[in-house]
């Protein structure tokens, strides 16, 4: 694919595209230089993802070589195990998945994985991205993915996708922050948790440390398609009404119809939301979880990442709204004390 005649912007922008933050080329009698500055772990990772890509997606354009190579890295996750108190696979994978793409990381004595990123000049928002690692049982060892279109279900036992597709979706999102199209400033943390499926037992563990200073938090942890989550139950309120307004505009402004705020269960966004931390938690295309019949809607899946995206491309808007939810949370402290 490389050595036949292509043009040489597409190719540039095919190995930006797969995360390349610089490409540099030249002519050079009558052809072109093209060289990459890398180390041994990027350019690993390059061949791997090159590795994976068939010709006949290039005339597809780069958006659809993009959606292929998510729905690859889905089905990695898919069938790598680690069920609550067992993410040791898991974790190793993420990991080394996140490390080039992060400036810190490590493992906090529960076994979660706290990374942190600052984008451009930092001057922005601090976002903390959250996904658990374990599922609620071990994935089958000789079971197979069936893939009737973008429906992905499993052959035997459970498929994982609660919550395999919301890791997939944050290590897109890490992913689309190192590349010269994201615009966003400020701070990114990730926090990937083990024990969800136990009571929230990581998400308890994280110490209060990590979350200083963290102004809202995204959860990708929710059934089904379209629901932005901003309670539990309706009855402990996760974020101000504004900051759930926001991803609806925002999914509209990209063209992502459907997307509605809506009361829903626990999840690692409690105790974000305890904190302080404005937070919602995003559907992310599964269904049926913790049983046989657990399926995932893979397209489903990259709208969600889709739309973090478009948040993160408005990280000036989201920087406002925060500050007015901040303006109005201390004028209402103030008034109480009055009172």
């Amino acid at each position: 694919m490389v050595t036949k005649e292509k043009d040489i912007e597409e190719l540039a922008g095919l190995l930006l595209a797969l995360g390349n933050k610089r490409i540099y080329w030249r002519e050079q009698r009558n052809s072109y230089h093209l060289s990459l500055h890398l180390d041994r772990p990027q350019l690993l990772d390059l061949a791997e993802k090159l590795n994976l890509i068939q010709e006949k997606w290039l005339d597809q354009g780069i958006d659809f070589i993009k959606e292929k190579l998510f729905k690859c890295q889905v089905e990695q996750l898919l069938m790598t195990p680690g069920s609550s108190g067992n993410e040791g696979k898991i974790r190793n994978y993420v990991a080394e998945k996140l490390k080039p793409l992060v400036d810190h990381i490590t493992i906090d004595r529960a076994g979660n994985i706290l990374a942190e990123k600052t984008c451009k000049g930092g001057h922005g928002p601090v976002i903390l991205l959250n996904a658990h690692l374990d599922t609620v049982v071990e994935i089958e060892s000789d079971r197979e993915i069936i893939k009737d279109g973008n429906i992905w279900s499993s052959s035997n036992g459970i498929l994982g996708a609660d919550d395999r597709a919301g890791v997939a979706v944050l290590l897109h999102i890490a992913e689309y922050l190192n590349t010269p199209s994201s615009s966003f400033s400020g701070k990114v943390k990730f926090i990937f948790t083990v024990e969800e499926e136990c009571g929230l037992v990581g998400a308890r563990q994280v110490d209060d440390y990590f979350l200083w200073n963290t102004d809202a938090a995204i959860v990708v942890d929710r059934r089904g398609t379209g629901d932005i989550v901003t309670s539990c139950g309706g009855y402990i309120p996760f974020c101000h009404p504004a900051y759930g307004a926001f991803f609806e505009e925002t999914a509209g402004e990209e063209g992502l119809y459907g997307w509605k705020t809506t009361l829903g269960g626990s999840s690692d966004t409690r105790i974000w939301a305890s904190h302080g931390i404005q937070s919602v938690n995003l559907s992310v295309g599964y269904s049926h979880e913790h049983t046989d019949l657990e399926s995932l809607d893979v397209e489903a899946c990259y709208r969600t990442a889709k739309l973090i995206e478009g948040v993160f491309k408005r990280g000036r808007e989201l920087k406002g709204v925060l500050r007015q939810i901040k303006r109005e949370e201390n004028i209402n402290t103030i008034v109480n004390k009055v009172v």
